[in-house]
């Protein structure tokens, strides 16, 4: 056991530096060498810029003249999503619904931050993401995220700022840095959040015109042109307004890109009466009704350029530039298979026959304009949000429950995914998901973030004192809502899904509550003479007295990459409290004393990582000792029990 110390568990995020580091080195590994640390003097990996330029030859930039998307503040934007933070997430089960047994999850706090402490545990995890971030109309909050409080403590006062130092403020555009702050709000959380998609993840962006041309430049630079899937139109407004300056505003965008394009499969739409009435059969093909479509292709292909033939004697050829979309031979397969259709007359250019019963399984393809009778619009919005709390003002602008379930249909979720939401505002991503769910039975999870701002007097009446409070309510009602229904319908016989007739029981309807706070450690990085024996007790223990057993160990599932939703329980021995997360996922003590019995009870776990408090041992001899238990009742070998076993 080197220097008789387990190692203590990190408390920052991860560091947004070292994964680009990491990913570069898995693509690149020839470009790294062996550099000092000018800090700690120890080795570590560093990238020979030279031998990089070499590997990319004539694709490395030398700074002259290129295509770029800048604004002032982006340096530093880059810069501060990559900076860990050393802020932590304090579990809320009296605010929570069904703790022991959910699986979403619900968290308040600026979301830039939360989003760091989640990349440990959820990076690569996460298949949809949709955020509906502020506009930029002019009234919309802009967090300043290089604010530090000993800058302004008169800000505080004056409201510029939460209890963590976050500020946020209307950006009016008297401010000169108008676009800017915004872009730069913007740009540091999609860079963060893009690591949380999975490789087959997609990300929507509600958005109007005041920031679309920018928001496209940003997502292209982040996530890559190439990854573009659609710019959706939706229909918001069912009614246009007559006191239009110029033209009645009706819609908003919503940006649609993929992590990898080449692995996203989009979600395909169910069939509608309307779309289904549009096929006929005109020459009464027994394989019934079907609809024509066009066999002729851009890609040219010599092999598929050939004259056709039509049953009038008409010789047909490609259009100009393009060819068969069918090879010679697959062309006269089909033709013998009566699939060809010539037009009523046998003169027409050839197309091919798409039967409704080859294609009714297969859903239809999504359309870039999403029409309000389709999804729904603003109003309908607000009216679900009246439906649940029985008074229109307490939120404003809440997006309509069918347009999120339209999206997550494209996003094409498995059986159990997870979706986030990083500005949730009144919690319609979570009402959708768990209506979802409710019709197709399935299990995808929900981590939704939401900074909790004030909110109107009016509201405060209420009950409200800020948009989280709002959020939350909403997810109750609306889950208790949707098991009504479905309890309802278990008793009229259920055919909704396999297993309805058993009610409400599988859905999972609950959130756990996480708040975002400062670090669980006080600050002990001082200089050597400023210590006093006070300070001097915190090097001993320096946990912040008004922290819970819980706050520790959800602190350290951050840091060590296991997620928020997992079950977990007590076992108490010889008056210890032992925490055992996903039978043995990590299995964690904070008490004073441990005994043999205690350690005992936590081999038997079979844990895969170990937790203690540092204070547990007043003895390095007893430290020595629970690290030799563990290696033999485990059979670890020294590398493995200085990984697995860690203190804070």
């Amino acid at each position: 056991m080197k220097d008789n110390n387990l190692e203590h568990i990190d408390k920052l995020s991860a560091d947004g530096v070292q994964l680009n580091l990491d990913a570069l080195y898995r693509i690149a590994p020839s470009v790294f060498t062996e550099a000092a640390d000018p800090q700690t003097g120890r080795v570590r990996r560093a990238v020979d810029f030279e031998a990089l330029h070499e590997l990319l030859g004539d694709n490395a930039s030398d700074g002259g003249e290129m295509y770029q998307f800048t604004w002032v503040g982006k340096r530093a934007s880059r810069a501060e999503a990559a900076r860990p933070t050393d802020k932590t997430l304090r579990p809320v089960p009296e605010d929570s619904v069904d703790w022991d047994s959910t699986k979403n999850i619900y968290i308040e706090g600026d979301n830039l931050e939360v989003l760091k402490l989640l990349q440990r545990s959820y990076m690569g995890r996460v298949k949809m993401i949709y955020i509906d971030p502020p506009y930029n109309t002019g009234n919309d909050f802009v967090y300043h995220d290089d604010f530090r409080r000993s800058a302004s403590e008169e800000d505080l006062e004056a409201g510029n700022v939460d209890e963590l130092g976050n500020r946020f403020r209307r950006n009016t555009d008297s401010n000169g840095k108008f676009h800017s702050d915004w872009c730069s709000m913007i740009y540091s959380r999609l860079l963060v959040a893009r690591s949380l998609l999975t490789e087959d993840g997609v990300i929507f962006i509600s958005i109007d015109d005041n920031e679309v041309e920018n928001l496209r430049k940003i997502c292209n630079e982040i996530f890559g042109e190439g990854n573009f899937v659609a710019q959706l139109v939706w229909e918001r407004a069912f009614s246009p307004k007559n006191d239009a300056r110029f033209v009645s505003n009706s819609h908003d965008y919503i940006v649609m890109f993929a992590k990898n394009i080449d692995l996203f499969t989009i979600g395909r739409l169910e069939r509608t009466e309307d779309a289904n009435a549009r096929y006929s059969n005109p020459d009464n093909d027994p394989r019934g009704v079907w609809m024509s479509s066009d066999i002729s292709v851009k890609t040219y292909n010599a092999a598929s350029d050939y004259p056709i033939t039509t049953p009038s004697g008409r010789i047909v050829e490609p259009p100009a530039g393009r060819c068969w979309s069918l090879s010679k031979k697959a062309f006269f397969e089909r033709l013998q298979d009566n699939r060809i259709w010539f037009g009523p007359n046998g003169d027409n250019t050839p197309r091919i026959k798409r039967f409704l019963s080859e294609l009714k399984f297969d859903g239809m393809a999504p359309t870039s304009i999403l029409f309000y009778k389709d999804v729904g619009h603003s109003q309908e919005g607000a009216q679900e949000v009246v439906a649940l709390f029985g008074d229109k003002g307490v939120f404003d602008g809440p997006k309509p429950v069918r347009l999120m379930q339209r999206l997550i249909t494209l996003a094409n979720l498995k059986e159990d995914s997870i979706v986030l939401d990083f500005f949730s505002g009144s919690a319609s991503t979570a009402h959708a998901l768990m209506k979802t769910n409710a019709e197709k039975g399935t299990s995808n999870k929900f981590i939704l973030v939401q900074l909790p701002e004030e909110v109107s007097e009016k509201k405060k009446d209420l009950g409200y004192a800020n948009i989280c409070e709002i959020g939350k309510e909403r997810i109750r009602r609306a889950g208790a809502k949707i098991k009504e229904g479905l309890d309802a319908k278990a008793a009229a016989g259920g055919d909704l899904f396999s297993g309805e007739e058993e009610g409400s029981g599988g859905l999972d309807a609950g959130f756990r509550v996480f708040r975002l706070d400062e670090s669980n450690f006080e600050d002990v990085s001082l200089a050597p003479g400023d210590y006093d024996q006070g300070r001097l007790d915190l090097l001993a223990d320096n946990i912040k007295s008004d922290r819970s057993d819980m706050d520790l160990l959800f602190g350290a599932m951050l840091a060590w990459g296991v997620t928020l939703d997992l079950p977990m329980r007590t076992v108490t021995v010889d008056g210890c409290n032992i925490y055992i997360v996903n039978g043995g996922d990590l299995v964690a003590c904070f008490s004073e004393k441990i005994t043999e019995n205690v350690v005992r009870e936590m081999t038997a776990q079979k844990p895969l990582r170990v937790l203690f408090r540092d204070s547990c041992f007043d003895a390095d001899d007893k430290k020595i000792n629970i690290y030799e238990q563990f290696k033999q009742a485990l059979d670890w070998s020294d590398t493995e029990a200085m990984g697995n076993i860690k203190v804070i």
